[in-house]
């Protein structure tokens, strides 16, 4: 499959902030309400840029983007999956900070621009995080101061939101850290508490700037047998990989991934619970993690949550219960 690119920057200044928009089989209008709002905020043209990564998609949507002329690097290659295409935009990006954006999904202009801001006036910072909502519409009253702190501090004291997109970052952190390929669920589980451990200065608000969009058709919603153990197996590799990374690492930032991995183990074990329904499953691969030595879960006083459910599924009639409950309540975030 050949590559295509539409516009090559003529400019010599360094962008702010880079796009990086992936793509795949989408309605072409998501992907250009997603362009769009990149373009509604107030960057000037040389101050962004903007990198569409299509990851050979069945049509292209080259034709309709032309319109958007040098506003747009449009980059079509093989499908990979969207860790490869991530990794693309992130070797082209040019920009001081990064913005990691899925083409169905919009930025949403007033609580962005209060992220923007901090890049702008604070000059320190590494990694600027924020939230996402599934309402467009939601209106911010206020924000707040953010919070600042280092990534491992942050990270040893919060629960922390894995997703990449929710996260506005300096490329020089990130270094030569990107997504691995093949991971198709929890990429960005990977990917963003290695980000922020490389943080020194990490700014924490409370707006919600990113609209993420629902969609039955997206790989998290995918209900077949294949899809769920490639979402529960793509975990527990995540974790396997972030544990041992954890272990050789100096002794505050191991404190904070053992923290993670933690987190990440409890959902592991509730996913198994939810997608999979199965005390069969569940047990099966409850002796896995004993076996690794990621279950019974640490006693650590991280959240209520966390102290509700370690105390459940350290026994078997508690996770009986599980089994009988979780798949039919609404998951909290």
């Amino acid at each position: 499959m050949q590559n295509y690119q539409i516009h090559t920057s003529s400019q010599e200044t360094q962008p702010i902030v880079s796009f990086i928009i992936t793509y795949y089989n989408l309605p072409i209008q998501m992907l250009c309400e997603c362009i769009d709002s990149i373009l509604a905020l107030s960057l000037r043209s040389f101050e962004r840029e903007i990198i569409v990564i299509d990851d050979g998609s069945e049509v292209s949507p080259m034709n309709e983007l032309i319109g958007y002329g040098d506003d747009i690097i449009y980059v079509r290659q093989k499908n990979g999956g969207v860790s490869v295409a991530r990794n693309t935009g992130l070797q082209m990006a040019k920009g001081k900070y990064i913005q990691l954006i899925d083409g169905d999904d919009t930025l949403i202009q007033a609580p962005y621009e209060h992220c923007l801001d901090i890049v702008r006036y604070s000059k320190d910072a590494d990694v600027i995080l924020f939230d996402f909502t599934h309402n467009p519409k939601e209106k911010a009253t206020s924000f707040d101061a953010p919070k600042r702190c280092g990534g491992s501090e942050f990270m040893r004291n919060n629960n922390m939101r894995g997703a990449a997109c929710c996260c506005l970052f300096r490329n020089a952190v990130r270094s030569q850290l990107e997504f691995t390929p093949g991971i198709c669920y929890g990429e960005d589980e990977e990917f963003t508490p290695q980000l922020l451990l490389r943080a020194e200065v990490v700014y924490d608000t409370n707006v919600k700037a990113y609209y993420y969009r629902e969609r039955e058709t997206s790989a998290v919603h995918q209900k077949d047998y294949a899809s769920k153990q490639k979402r529960l197996n793509d975990a527990i590799s995540v974790i396997r990989h972030l544990s041992m990374l954890g272990d050789r690492m100096p002794s505050n930032d191991r404190l904070a991934m053992q923290r993670r991995v933690a987190q990440l183990t409890m959902d592991y074990i509730y996913n198994i619970i939810t997608l999979t329904r199965s005390r069969q499953e569940l047990e099966t691969r409850i002796k896995e993690l004993h076996a690794e030595g990621f279950f019974p879960l640490p006693d650590r006083d991280y959240s209520q949550k966390y102290k509700w459910f370690r105390r459940m599924t350290n026994s078997s009639f508690g996770r009986n219960i599980l089994l009988c409950t979780l798949p039919y309540l609404k998951r909290e975030r």
